[in-house]
């Protein structure tokens, strides 16, 4: 009788193989999701990154000895680490023109920043996403309208109408009445007053005007896709209404496309800002932005070289990764990909 012998690695490996995939199925799919995120190097670094850079914009008054706007004309253009002769403090990342301390003004400029791009982003995700999902499911007429209004403001050449948008709107915040709930929460959370802040709304208002699109069409081809699953025509066979079926069923279904649009829209939503306050229609002084710091910082590069590094690096620092986690997010969510 031949004798079986059985390699103790072999079955340890398949052992343990079964182990993963058991639980693996007892993970819910979002668990899943942010265990494959998890494993994308790249986008978690990016993730931190972008924390950390969140969490000092929130620290800043407790970190700068200085404050936001304070001006000391007799110790302008001072290089990074200098000290201030008049009070010993340290100015990490050097003074502009008048004198403000960099380090404190950049953090103010991204804290803005960083809110104008991730509400603009939010808001164009939300509203787009509810325009795709209407026509999308419900089909026939209403598509057909909904449709021919998304295709005339998609062809819209963006950018110029951008500009003209952002010269009318944001040089009279007025024209738009935005109410104080909020304009208020805005001022209170960027720390301006409620001049400035009404500023900050109409940049938003006028980026979130031309930036819904892009979810619109995306979520409308998904929602195409899912209305035609069996578990849709399930629950309508059991008289779930149409709202309902859109709203528990559709969206979530078709959510995670848009949860990767989200993370690559924040980068485009932050670069369109700092072009906007760098050409000096957006968010302009005394309001801090990363855009009209670099404006500035530009405007004096024959005089002191280094200067436009100082607002550049958090610009790129976060552009690149919120790229990551956008591509973390489409790792992730591809149940096609090698994970």
């Amino acid at each position: 009788m031949a004798n079986i012998s059985i390699n103790p690695s072999s079955a340890n490996a398949k052992k343990a193989m079964q182990l993963r995939e058991s639980s693996r199925h007892s993970l819910s799919q979002w668990q899943l999701v942010v265990a494959r995120f998890r494993k994308h190097r790249m986008g978690m670094i990016s993730l931190w990154v972008i924390f950390i850079i969140l969490l000092l914009t929130i620290l800043v008054p407790f970190l700068s000895p200085f404050e936001r706007d304070e001006i000391n004309l007799a110790n302008t253009f001072q290089t990074p680490l200098s000290v201030d002769p008049d009070s010993g403090r340290l100015h990490i990342f050097g003074t502009d023109r008048l004198g403000r301390d960099l380090f404190t003004r950049v953090l103010y400029g991204t804290r803005v920043t960083l809110f104008v791009a991730i509400v603009t982003t939010t808001l164009s995700l939300v509203i787009g996403g509810l325009f795709g999902a209407i026509a999308g499911y419900f089909r026939g007429k209403v598509d057909t309208v909904l449709s021919r209004f998304l295709e005339i403001v998609a062809l819209l050449p963006d950018f110029p109408i951008l500009l003209i948008l952002s010269a009318i709107v944001i040089s009279d915040p007025r024209l738009i009445p935005f109410p104080s709930f909020i304009t208020g929460p805005i001022g209170s959370l960027l720390l301006l007053e409620d001049r400035y802040a009404r500023v900050v709304a109409a940049t938003i208002f006028v980026l979130v005007v031309l930036g819904w699109t892009g979810s619109a069409r995306l979520m409308r081809g998904q929602v195409l896709s899912v209305r035609e699953r069996d578990y849709i025509e399930a629950t309508r066979a059991l008289g779930g209404s149409s709202w309902r079926i859109v709203f528990r069923h559709v969206i979530p279904n078709a959510m995670p496309p848009l949860i990767v649009a989200f993370g690559l829209g924040l980068a485009g939503a932050l670069a369109t800002e700092t072009a906007l306050s760098f050409l000096g229609i957006g968010i302009t002084e005394p309001t801090p932005t990363l855009g009209n710091i670099l404006s500035q910082a530009n405007s004096d590069v024959l005089k002191v070289g280094w200067l436009p590094l100082i607002p550049s690096i958090p610009v790129f620092l976060c552009a690149l990764s919120f790229n990551y986690i956008g591509d973390g997010l489409r790792s992730a969510l591809d149940p096609r990909a090698n994970h």
